[in-house]
């Protein structure tokens, strides 16, 4: 009776299989967080800089006439409880300035389609820093990382696709390694891989807690009500701009009519 041979995996061999699969899991998750928080931000920023122009400008012009009402104010009362107004409305009114004209204004709509999404993510499973197999490449890897989130930002997929055809390309060329040392590399790289989800995570949840992100969130709860959240702010705020206009030409002739 002839012998049957059957063919079956070393242990070693299953093992490497198994985290072989598991770090494309990985990849395919952390590459999946760096593209939600990479567009997360870039939302956020032309969601700021909208704010900034539309509204911000306003709470600006309003907190410079509330600080100009109060240092016209030290001329009536004479006293250091008004010149501390003073002192403190014209310093909210700087840093208020600040904000509306710093560089978030200049902040661009940031709506990336489906195709560039999708190459961003093949990108990044492949060039993370984590899965680099030394310090070098780790190092060469942070550049390239940099470079494709630059990339993705200005919508340039030529560059995107390019370096994706690199990395397959210098990678195809690259030997073997034995079965032990690739599973100590692959399982460091899963322990780096999950480390840096759990951050991405984090640092998405903090984004999301913030007061811009707070605003954003209530902006899109207004758009599906056929409500304009920035326009109805800039109405108020226009509102209020008014009012004080009103108070600084009252003070103004206060001081007239005593000669002050």
């Amino acid at each position: 009776m002839p012998a049957e041979i059957i063919l079956q995996q070393t242990p070693d061999a299953a093992a490497l299989l198994g985290r072989r699969e598991q770090l494309a899991g990985v990849r395919a998750r952390l590459a999946e967080c760096e593209s939600e928080l990479a567009q997360l931000r870039a939302q956020l920023k032309a969601f700021e800089g909208r704010y900034l122009r539309q509204v911000g400008i306003l709470y600006a012009e309003l907190d410079d006439l509330e600080a100009r009402i109060a240092e016209r104010e030290v001329a009536i009362y004479d006293s250091d409880a008004a010149r501390q107004r003073a002192q403190e409305a014209r310093q909210r009114a700087q840093e208020t300035h600040d904000a509306a004209f710093g560089a978030a204004r200049e902040a661009e709509e940031f709506d990336p389609p489906p195709n560039l999404k999708t190459l961003f993510r093949d990108v990044a499973k492949r060039i993370h820093p984590d899965f680099a197999r030394d310090e070098a490449e780790q190092q060469h890897f942070t550049l390239l990382m940099a470079r494709a989130n630059q990339a993705y930002r200005r919508g340039d997929t030529e560059t995107l696709q390019r370096m994706l055809d690199d990395h397959r390309e210098i990678n195809a060329s690259i030997a073997g390694e034995d079965a032990a040392a690739e599973l100590l590399r692959i399982s460091r790289q899963i322990q780096h891989a999950e480390r840096d989800i759990a951050a991405l995570e984090a640092e998405r949840h903090t984004l999301l807690a913030s007061e811009i992100a707070q605003l954003f969130l209530d902006a899109e709860i207004a758009a599906r009500e056929h409500r304009d959240l920035l326009t109805e702010l800039a109405t108020s705020l226009q509102e209020q701009i008014a009012d004080a206009r009103c108070r600084f030409e009252f003070v103004n002739r206060q001081i007239d009519a005593y000669g002050r």
